[in-house]
């Protein structure tokens, strides 16, 4: 213990400025709520599905649910079930152990649904596409109506490709 709190002492703090953060989608807030009611009118309920990912995406995914992302006040919210979802975004490569399991959310998730592949392991199947265990993207169980490339995907970036997806559910009497 004594060891731990001597390193402590003797490590330098980082001279690094913090970095400065664009938070202009934060100004839009207000009409991404009103899209959302206008497209759906209720919140946007999504199934978030982990296809056999390194966790990577996930934790972006996570971030969108802290203070400074909020999507819960914007009117987007995660659910337990696929039965309640409008949309499935499903992360890494569609293993073969977890195929079966992401076809049968699709077929639970009522029509019209929505399906977002997030990070490169999803769009493209990864680094893991050559594996034994991985039977390639996404796209080759489920039509993919949104890709949202990166590794891991940052959570603006998720946050764009959800509500790319939205737009294109958006009726064309709505536009």
């Amino acid at each position: 213990m004594w060891q731990l709190l001597k390193q402590y002492a003797r490590t330098h703090t980082p001279a690094e400025a913090i970095p400065e953060l664009d938070g202009s989608w934060q100004t839009e807030s207000r009409d991404i709520r009103q899209e959302i009611l206008d497209v759906l009118g209720r919140a946007l309920c999504i199934r978030q599905i982990d296809a056999g990912s390194c966790n990577g995406c996930e934790l972006e995914i996570h971030a969108l649910n802290n203070p400074y992302y909020n999507i819960e006040g914007l009117g987007i919210r995660f659910v337990a079930s696929p039965r309640h979802a409008d949309m499935l975004l499903v992360t890494g490569p569609l293993t073969l152990n977890m195929s079966e399991a992401v076809r049968r959310a699709w077929e639970a998730t009522p029509d019209p649904k929505l399906v977002v592949a997030t990070g490169d392991c999803a769009c493209t199947g990864g680094l893991f596409r050559d594996s034994y265990a991985v039977c390639g993207p996404l796209s080759r169980l489920l039509p993919v109506d949104v890709y949202i490339p990166g590794c891991p995907p940052a959570p603006v970036d998720l946050l764009r490709g959800i509500l790319t997806a939205l737009r294109a559910k958006r009726p064309t009497s709505a536009l």
